[in-house]
């Protein structure tokens, strides 16, 4: 073939030209005599896809392109419809356009600021200067804290104005000087100046009394707090304490006195010397040189942009903080100045913590099993002790009967002490252990199961439920219904028919007619089937019949013979779970021997209330004095105190799926390798999971963990709807609702409110480190 030939023979849009393709020119240009043949097959190509025209598109493209067009007109005709008909999205759509614009505004302000800063040093000071002395005089405007303020519009915007421009003035001529005396000079002059007008211009509602103790203790903790701060970050420290200072001179002067009795002359004082004290600082400083205003150029840019964010915080998180702790010193008429003493009172307070029957405890099943599981503990791990050297790790023998042990004192503990502060402590020991152990399990047992994502989905559906939605489910779950009616709980009409199975009646007479009724039914079938019609018609009368006499046997015997076909399977099982523990126990397969162990344990349980060796029955069932059988429900909400436990019940059903969803993930996440490297050296599944998989997933149990615990401690929605505050069942959030809006005791409402807040601090604080160690 040619060269000419083999060149056309092409069939790909792109061909890759040989050695014969290439002529080299003796300047050392290579000419591809290919280049043209491609340039043809494109064309080719493109014809072929968007037809023999440049403009002229596909059919399916134009339709989708209308389609989008006229979904969009479909919006809008919406969207202004619901403007021009629904005042309240008018006002909304004013709300958030007013917000965006604003928000665009300050972003591109800030931004033009500090575009001053390289080359206008004196109008960028005179600008940051002048904005944050209009904010100051807006903030003590706003709040009426002047003479005649908020009598019209003049008198809220005039001294705001007027500390901006003296703000700026001293902040444009700091920019003009280095001449440590003439800095010093303008800043104590000019920014105590504003504090001077702030004092003279005072409201006398506004004016505090003079307290010289809580002054000094003020001024001085805050200035060690600011020197402090500047040492670790390697600045000077007199700066540092300045600004403490200030800082602190103004929360001892107007937050601890009481405001409206003082003196005119000590507000004046009062106001003035935190500003100069600001003052004598900004003087202290020099002004960068170029490299310097680069820098702060620079570095700016990170601000505005976190700018919104910091501001959003400080107004919704920082100043309310603020402001509850204030009001947690105040009584409950947020007049009269009480210290701690809403702290003592919530401590004091029986419905906070009530240790009256502390020696309870030790006599409390809980407690009695707890003690036990540890002695069981001891045992094995003294065993342990002598063939591994360790007495418990993870998943070893004497790990279970150790974890088991503790949960069971614990609840011993709580059943014994008593109040909203041990409640909330039982809240976080019982659904942090129970949602992050069950969420593990279902993440691990689902794992690569042909229904995982089924389980999965089904096991997370309850996160898209709200705390009061929940409640409201389980609610109906627990309904207790009187004796002489149809129990229409779901757990309580499962726990009266059981008591019905365990005594003979009810249920079991269901299941001998039922089961009647299918023999006569398939009698019936068989007949048809081989044409039969004479017997299928007698089956047909009888089966009836059957059912009938059967019901009438039954109630003659007394169920006697049902509850012994019933109990007698389930005596002999019994008997091979001990019978199979106890060989794995000699074989010292401890790990094996745990879940028989367990199971042996209920199915005893069982038994022994089903055979009627201790009580009359498993339950669901008692006696009256005649001797009739009554229905006994349970009373879920209000039997006290694991009535608590059942309410946290549904908080474990909701964050079991959160568990799930992390664990799963971060099990997923851990290398192959690692898996492969010990299944080499011979570890069996079980080992793996507890040496291998559960120490990588680690830090992810321990943000589940911080999260759940979190959550928990604000609890507020499923005591409210469930048991409305009532049967020993309050939460710290409750009381703090009950305390500031029923009772109208502020003052101890927030002193709630701050506890929820410092016993949350910590965890958010460990878990904000973990993350910045792993990042």
């Amino acid at each position: 073939m040619s060269d000419e030939g083999r060149r056309h023979q092409v069939s790909a849009p792109f061909v890759v030209p040989t050695q014969r393709d290439m002529e080299v020119s003796g300047n050392g240009e290579f000419h591809m005599t290919v280049i043209d043949d491609l340039a043809e097959q494109d064309e080719d190509i493109i014809k072929g896809v968007v037809g023999d025209r440049p403009d002229e598109i596909s059919t399916a493209a134009v339709i989708g392109r209308w389609f989008k067009r006229v979904l969009l007109a479909i919006v809008a005709v919406f969207v202004i419809a619901m403007l021009v008909t629904q005042p309240k999205a008018q006002k909304t759509a004013i709300v958030a356009l007013a917000s965006i614009g604003l928000s665009l505004a300050v972003w591109i302000g800030a931004n033009l600021v500090f575009n001053q800063a390289r080359s206008r040093w004196m109008r960028f000071r005179a600008l940051v200067f002048g904005i944050v002395g209009f904010a100051f005089g807006a903030v003590v405007s706003g709040n009426r804290l002047l003479d005649g303020a908020g009598s019209g519009f003049f008198s809220w915007v005039w001294f705001p104005l007027v500390t901006a421009a003296i703000a700026a003035a001293v902040g444009a001529a700091l920019a003009t000087t280095d001449e440590p005396t003439t800095r010093l000079a303008l800043g104590i002059g000019g920014v105590g100046a504003i504090g001077l007008l702030t004092g003279v211009l005072l409201d006398e509602s506004a004016r505090p009394e003079f307290e010289v103790v809580p002054l000094i203790i003020a001024t001085v903790v805050t200035a060690g707090i600011g020197a402090a701060v500047s040492t670790l970050r390697r600045l000077p420290v007199l700066h540092g304490a300045l600004w403490g200072a200030a800082a602190g001179w103004g929360i001892g002067a107007f937050a601890f006195p009481d405001l409206g009795d003082g003196p005119a002359g000590w507000a004046i004082i009062a106001a003035t010397v935190p500003m100069a004290i600001v003052g004598l600082r900004l003087g202290l400083a020099t002004n960068p040189d170029a490299p310097g205003r680069a820098r702060i150029d620079t570095r700016s840019r990170s601000f505005i942009f976190l700018a919104p964010a910091l501001l959003f915080i400080g107004g919704t998180l920082v100043a309310p903080a603020l402001r509850t702790l204030y009001l947690s010193f105040y009584g409950d008429d947020s007049v009269e100045r009480v210290w701690f003493g809403n702290y003592v009172d919530i401590w004091q307070d029986p419905n906070s913590r009530d240790f009256d029957d502390w020696t309870n405890m030790f006599t409390s099943v809980p407690f009695i099993i707890g003690v036990v599981l540890l002695v069981v503990f001891a045992v094995v791990g003294t065993q342990m002790k002598k063939t591994t050297g360790r007495v418990v790790e993870l998943g070893s023998p004497s790990f279970g009967p150790l974890v088991a042990g503790l949960l069971f004192l614990a609840f011993g503990v709580f059943t014994a002490l008593r109040g909203t502060i041990i409640n909330n402590l039982w809240w976080v020991v019982v659904v942090t252990l129970f949602s992050t152990a069950l969420g593990l399990a279902v993440a691990v047992l689902a794992q690569d199961a042909p229904f995982e994502r089924l389980a999965k989905s089904i096991i997370f559906l309850p996160m898209a439920i709200s705390l009061v939605g929940a409640s409201v489910i389980w609610r109906f779950m627990y309904v207790a219904r009187d004796s002489s009616k149809e129990q229409t709980g779901v757990l309580n009409a499962l726990w009266v028919g059981l008591g019905r199975l365990s005594t003979g009646q009810g249920i079991a007479s269901v299941v001998l007619v039922f089961a009647t009724m299918l023999i006569g039914a398939s009698y019936v079938l068989r007949s048809l089937k081989a044409r039969k019609w004479l017997y299928a018609i007698v089956a047909l009368i009888l089966t009836p019949l059957a059912m009938f006499l059967v019901m009438i046997v039954w109630n003659s015997l007394g169920g006697n013979v049902m509850k012994a076909v019933v109990g007698i399977p389930l005596t002999l099982i019994f008997v091979a779970l001990v019978a199979y523990g106890g060989q794995q126990l000699t074989r010292r397969a401890y790990g094996s021997a745990a879940i028989p162990a367990v199971a042996a344990l209920g199915l005893g349980w069982f038994l022994v209330r089903y055979w009627g060796i201790i009580g009359g029955g498993v339950g669901g069932q008692r006696r009256n004095d005649a001797g009739v059988l009554l229905a006994d429900p349970i009373n879920f909400v209000q039997e006290q105190p694991y009535n608590n436990v059942f309410l946290m019940v549904v908080l474990i059903w909701i964050q079991t799926g959160f568990a799930m969803v992390i664990l799963s993930a971060a099990i997923q996440a851990v290398p192959d390798e690692i898996i492969e490297a010990a299944r080499v050296d011979g570890a069996t599944q079980s080992q793996i999971f507890w040496r291998v998989t559960l120490p990588q997933i680690g830090p992810t149990i321990g943000v589940v963990v911080t999260t759940i615990i979190v959550l928990v401690m604000k609890v507020y929605d499923i005591v409210k709807v469930m048991a409305n505050d009532k049967f020993e069942t309050s939460v710290l959030a409750n009381d703090m609702y009950n305390q500031a809006f029923q009772f109208g005791n502020t003052g101890r409402g927030a002193a709630l409110a701050m506890l929820i807040f410092v016993s949350v601090m910590p965890i958010m604080i460990t878990n904000i480190r973990r993350m910045q160690r792993e990042n």
